[in-house]
């Protein structure tokens, strides 16, 4: 099966990228994030050189990324405290009743 070529612009130059069919706008909305960020980073003066606005918008997406999983990891541990703790409350209720 051949895989759709889906055309992006990321600063004002063209690359044609393959994906898995079906997925087509899931890749033009990642390449519009990252030619969002890069165009911040470059106006912003912080990084001169296209390599360098490259690797900092990298590190900053993953950075986020990685952020927003140990976020989750949080979240899914407090959920099962708090099911646990309600798990045991019920069963006591139940004890009682």
């Amino acid at each position: 099966m051949e895989k759709p070529t889906v055309a992006v612009d990321i600063l004002g130059k063209p690359f044609n990228i393959n994906c898995p069919k079906g997925h087509e706008a899931e890749l033009k909305e990642a390449a519009e994030y990252l030619n969002a960020q890069m165009r911040e980073l470059r106006a912003s003066g912080k990084a001169v050189g296209l390599e360098k606005i490259a690797i900092i918008t990298a590190l900053n997406i993953t950075y986020d990324l990685l952020s927003s999983r140990r976020y989750a990891r949080s979240n899914e541990q407090q959920l099962r405290e708090l099911t646990s703790q309600l798990d045991s409350a019920l069963g006591q209720q139940t004890k009682v009743s």
